[in-house]
């Protein structure tokens, strides 16, 4: 029997840790930038890709691309080209 991937909300509710400062009855209303950028700089390898199945390498293509300035500097260099070489691959 095929895996039942997780919703949203499931996937924000079992990485709410990472989200400390936003208030639970905010939590569901997070971006999908401001999802994706705490799971790469601080989820585990399981988080970020139950992240792709969820978000899709389109959409985390579209967030990357989009990644500039300021924003670029809110993500560890390191996970930043680890990102990158990531849409790379998939986007291929």
């Amino acid at each position: 029997m095929p895996k039942k991937s997780k919703t949203r909300e499931q996937f924000i509710d079992e990485n709410a840790i990472l989200f400390w400062y936003i208030r639970k009855d905010k939590l569901h209303a997070i971006s999908d930038e401001v999802l994706v950028e705490f799971i790469l700089n601080y989820g585990s390898l399981k988080a970020l890709k139950e992240l792709f199945e969820i978000i899709g390498i389109k959409k985390l293509a579209k967030i990357y691309s989009q990644i500039q300035g300021r924003k670029k500097g809110n993500y560890f260099p390191e996970l930043y080209n680890y990102f990158g070489l990531l849409i790379k691959t998939y986007n291929a």
